[in-house]
């Protein structure tokens, strides 16, 4: 098989950036309930859990087939497995203009979802293309195309108030039939295919690329995937909606500062592969989870007024936090999820090299799952407990999870790497005391 280190580096460019705009484009159809679910909502008189089911139903789909089209990209190539998602999808948003009722809308929401396999495919195909050393900064690159989120809050809004909901389906389709085209025809099969089939030898089995799913290590990635990908996927559907409610902005308005959130959530990734690269997954990890909790601890606090008994009468005390704070707190946020997003991408290729398609399918399925299954748990905590914020409170909750068995998961790698650790209660700086020369001390 063709090295990747011996590919040119203009086909490996062509591979990684034909693939990326293909994913844009495919996420902005992915989301574009974020925008159109708001005035179907309206039509409809939806109430919060049907709303977060209908927006979530998309992320489903495209969560359910990663693991099947991964697997289908190692073994049939991505270049033309993601052409065909593309065009399916492009289908399906097509015929989603001609739903009238609730159910007619869940339906024609499961097929829209297709696109978002696009995502396990591009991370088989691009990850062929690159050598270890750079998989991390390539893989970051590809990601990015989650800023097709930011495209259909910037301008879903503009098309759907000009000419309605409908609108925006078909122009959106239209757009992805076009890019499937493109696609195909700029890109080429990539190398590990190529060669396989000049060789004759046969692709391997379901049952062999099935295989690395019996570690833990991958649910621990696929868990951390759930917050990174899913909470970024979750809050990107729900944003505008939260927005609208809380701070009673117009849709217009609700998609431009859920932009701030999405843009940071999805370019970043590339800095996150970068820094993968160069000082290991694990810190950038790190990074993402502790900032991570402080954001969302802080957006969990809901608008509450104090009143303390003064020695002159009550004093009400008001806490809330405005509008612009919020939006510079989802910024970082973003900023900080899209770094570890690229960060468990890198551990992937580099752990399970053979099985690339099955474990980075499975790992973005349950990601893509937290998509799903987010919205409408945020809808349905919005009904139970009446409290908009209640949605950071869950991630919150999230988050310390991932943080704490990731930190475990590591300190007991560490303990069986270097037994000494856990029977040594000296602290370095006595022992390094205790090693030097009296006059040195």
């Amino acid at each position: 098989m063709q090295e990747p280190n011996t590919i040119s580096p203009a086909r490996q460019q062509r591979a990684m950036w034909l693939s990326t705009i293909a994913f844009t484009v495919c996420f902005a159809v992915w989301t574009i309930f974020s925008i159109i679910g708001i005035q179907i909502k309206q039509q409809l008189g939806l109430n919060e859990t049907q709303f977060g089911l209908l927006i979530a139903t998309p992320i489903l789909t495209g969560s359910l087939i990663r693991l099947f089209l991964g697997i289908w990209a190692d073994q049939y190539g991505g270049r033309r497995v993601l052409a065909a998602v593309m065009l399916c999808a492009a289908a399906a948003t097509w015929m989603l203009t001609y739903a009238h009722t609730y159910a007619q809308f869940l339906v024609a929401a499961l097929f829209v979802g297709i696109a978002g396999g696009s995502f396990s495919v591009g991370v088989a195909y691009v990850s062929k293309w690159f050598p270890a050393s750079r998989q991390g900064t390539a893989l970051g690159v590809f990601g990015a195309g989650n800023v097709g989120s930011a495209v259909t809050k910037l301008l879903a809004p503009i098309v759907m108030v000009a000419a309605g909901w409908a609108m925006v389906g078909r122009v959106w389709a239209v757009g992805l039939a076009v890019a499937a085209m493109l696609f195909y025809l700029l890109s080429e099969e990539d190398p590990s295919l190529a060669e396989r089939r000049k060789s004759g030898i046969k692709p391997m089995s379901f049952r062999e690329q099935m295989k690395p799913l019996r570690n833990l290590q991958v649910w621990r990635f696929a868990l951390y995937y759930f917050f990174v990908f899913g909470g970024f996927v979750a809050l990107a559907l729900w944003l505008p909606h939260f927005l609208t409610g809380v701070y009673k902005l117009d849709v217009k308005t609700a998609g431009i500062l859920a932009a701030c959130y999405s843009i940071p959530a999805s370019l970043f990734r590339i800095v996150g592969g970068v820094l993968s690269d160069r000082i290991g997954a694990r810190r950038v990890m790190y990074w993402t989870f502790g900032v991570s909790a402080v954001c969302t601890f802080l957006l969990a606090y809901p608008d509450t007024q104090y009143v303390v008994k003064g020695i002159e009468g009550d004093i009400i005390l008001h806490l809330a936090i405005g509008v612009v704070p919020f939006t510079v707190l989802m910024f970082v946020l973003g900023f900080f999820m899209s770094l570890g997003k690229a960060a468990v991408y890198k551990h992937i290729p580099v752990y399970y090299p053979n099985h690339v398609g099955s474990v980075g399918g499975v790992v973005g399925m349950i990601g893509g799952l937290g998509g799903f299954i987010l919205p409408i748990t945020f809808g349905a905590l919005n009904d139970l407990m009446g409290v908009w914020t209640s949605c950071f409170m869950l991630l919150f909750l999230l988050v310390s999870v991932s943080l704490a068995w990731m930190h475990f998961a590591i300190r007991r790698m560490e303990r069986r790497h270097f037994p000494q650790i856990g029977s040594e209660t000296d602290l370095p700086e006595i022992m390094v005391a205790t090693q030097t020369s009296p006059r040195q001390a």
